[in-house]
């Protein structure tokens, strides 16, 4: 599966967020649509307090890759 095509407008945190559910949509229901929203909730959880904008982007981009890795597989 190609990435969705607002990969690319993901610019903060919370864009991030909402790419990632509707990531999450395109999964098989049930299970895995649960284990990876919840993924996505925890991690947000752990990254929450980061300030600096270079690490914030990092994360952005990295988490991004994954989700197109988690998509494609």
């Amino acid at each position: 599966m190609p990435p969705l095509p607002e990969a690319e407008l993901v610019r903060n945190s919370v864009q991030l967020y909402r790419y990632l559910l509707r990531c999450c949509r395109r999964l098989p229901p049930g299970h895995v649509q649960q284990h990876y929203r919840h993924a996505i909730r925890q991690s947000f959880k752990v990254h929450a307090d980061e300030d600096d904008p270079e690490r914030i982007q990092q994360i952005i981009k990295r988490a991004i890759e994954d989700a197109d890795w988690v998509m494609n597989k």
